[in-house]
């Protein structure tokens, strides 16, 4: 068990990322600079509204966007319910399909449109967690009018063809909607030539600060997407309320951090942090008792999920395993962090087709920037101290 003077080693990044020291300093000058609302008219509100579309502009030149199409909100779960919510309204009732493996912010806003007419159908996904395509044909006819596929699993980390799922929709002018928020953590996509309508992302899962996302919206969804949110003209009158400059420069600061994903394709292997997942990966799996959940190859390149047993094979609690890694110093967590709370069988593990007996055991590590690549072992040890420490 660690003491007060030992290292803590944060493994959650699909949490919360810690602050990168740029956005720190960043969000202290536009403080100090623009701290007024935006939409007052004398000299300190256009300042802070100077300041916000400062951050917008430096945020659209990271994603290869206009940036009348960036739309900043609350975060990424606002940012669901308003490409989903926000579209539906302007339709009449139809099908909205959703992968099986969605985060709860896209679940819980679908469910909303059932009481106004529309069905929901989950797309069925493989063993990985990745959507069985041969379903693309069935579920893209009539009567589905949006679709919406998350892009990188917060849970089990695994990536969806959403380039191939996004063309078989624009070929069929069919709005297509992605949940971004753990892939842009590790790259920005170029928006100019992803086949998306509509994307979400939130900035504290990329060192950013907590309380903004953003959506980004094509033009001809732009015009058709109805607010939520109502009682002022802020965001080109599709999200009311007093923008906040200061967290938008954040954000804004900790995406030049992050640099462009090449082609539009997550690093999953060779540089960056996927080496040092995969050192991590090949020390866990010596022991028997952790094996691998996810896509094996196509997934976050910072993301590790595994189920664990116990030295007689049977599922081991991942709650229960969490605390454990606690008291030896290490910040894990048992699925997403939106339903860490609720102790029960993880829905994306169901919807993998994951023995019930196996559906709590789940482990996730999530690593980042801040992690001293020298540390790997020590790191290991420790899961293994707290895996002997339950048994």
């Amino acid at each position: 068990m660690t003491g007060p003077e030992d290292s803590y080693f944060y493994l959650d990044g699909c949490a919360t990322a810690p602050l990168r020291e740029s956005v720190i300093t960043c969000m202290v000058k536009a403080q100090k600079r623009g701290w007024g609302n935006p939409s007052s008219l004398h000299r300190i509100g256009c300042d802070a509204a100077e300041s916000l579309e400062r951050a917008r502009l430096s945020i659209a030149n990271s994603l290869e966007a206009d940036r009348s199409e960036i739309l900043f909100n609350s975060g990424a779960t606002e940012s669901a319910h308003l490409a989903l919510l926000g579209l539906a309204k302007t339709e009449s009732p139809g099908r909205l399909v959703i992968s099986a493996v969605e985060h709860p912010a896209v679940t819980a806003a679908a469910e909303q449109l059932l009481a106004y007419g529309w069905t929901v159908e989950r797309w069925p996904v493989d063993i990985h967690g990745q959507v069985q395509m041969q379903h693309l044909d069935r579920l893209l006819e009539p009567p589905t009018k949006i679709v919406s596929i998350i892009w990188g699993q917060s849970e089990v980390g695994t990536l969806q063809p959403i380039e191939a799922v996004g063309k078989a929709c624009r070929s069929r002018r069919i709005p297509f909607h992605t949940d971004a928020t753990q892939v842009l953590s590790q790259g920005c996509p170029n928006w100019s030539e992803l086949p998306v309508d509509l994307l979400t992302a939130s900035a504290h899962k990329c060192g950013g600060p907590r309380g903004i996302g953003l959506l980004l919206v094509r033009q001809d969804i732009l015009e058709r997407i109805q607010p939520l949110l109502t009682g002022g003209q802020q965001e080109n009158g599709l999200r009311a309320g007093t923008e906040c400059p200061v967290l938008a420069q954040g954000m804004a600061a900790a995406f030049r951090d992050i640099g462009p994903c090449q082609d539009n394709h997550v690093e999953t292997s060779g540089s960056g942090i996927a080496p040092l997942r995969d050192a991590l990966l090949a020390r866990l799996c010596q022991n028997n008792s952790i094996r691998l959940s996810g896509h094996p190859t196509e997934r976050l390149p910072h993301h590790l999920s595994v189920l664990v047993s116990d030295r007689h094979g049977q599922p081991m609690s991942g709650r229960a395993l969490v605390r454990a890694l606690d008291c030896e110093g290490i910040a894990a967590s048992s699925g997403s962090a939106c339903s860490s709370g609720r102790d029960s069988d993880s829905p994306i593990l169901e919807a993998m087709g994951v023995d019930p007996l196996w559906r709590r055991s789940g482990l996730r590590l999530s690593l980042g920037y801040w992690i001293d690549p020298a540390t790997v072992t020590e790191i290991s040890n420790r899961i293994q101290n707290a895996i002997d420490r339950m048994n």
